[in-house]
């Protein structure tokens, strides 16, 4: 039996743990997920390093740290991707039931010129607004649909 990371029909979601934004919306993403096809990992999670690593980023230097929710599409695959930024956000919609795969494919509509710096600016002032989290209550939240370990190639 394969881990759900594994499982190439679960969508990986890397997130900011520390971010009240981030949380919230994995809470809202957990609830309408009634296929269970994505899994969350904190982004700073030692087991994730390496996996952001094979895609440019490092946790280590916080330029080049991830500022977004990251999508995972066949995790540790030869034909592993990474979708940032609103493209996340819309593969994560497209996931849910109904009416969120027909809200993603209207805002896919809209160029991504326009989505990533609505997405950036909301990602720019997310600690001022939403606050910091001290540890990330993923956890708390709902155990089963943590990642666990992230294989790596």
């Amino acid at each position: 039996m394969s881990t759900p990371i594994q499982n190439p029909e679960r969508l990986l979601v890397l997130y900011d743990g520390h971010c009240g934004l981030c949380n919230r919306a994995v809470r809202w993403f957990l609830r309408r997920d009634r296929w269970d096809r994505l899994r969350f990992a904190p982004s700073e999670s030692p087991a994730a390093a390496q996996l952001l690593a094979r895609h440019g980023f490092s946790a280590k230097d916080s330029h080049s740290a991830p500022d977004t929710i990251l999508v995972v599409l066949n995790p540790d695959g030869n034909d592993e991707t990474l979708l940032i930024r609103s493209d996340a956000v819309l593969a994560l919609l497209a996931e849910l039931p109904r009416p969120w795969p027909s809200v993603a494919a209207v805002l896919h509509q809209i160029p991504r010129l326009f989505r990533d710096p609505a997405y950036r600016l909301v990602a720019h002032w997310r600690y001022r607004i939403w606050g910091r989290i001290e540890s990330c209550p993923l956890n708390t939240v709902d155990k089963d649909r943590a990642a666990g370990p992230i294989q790596t190639r």
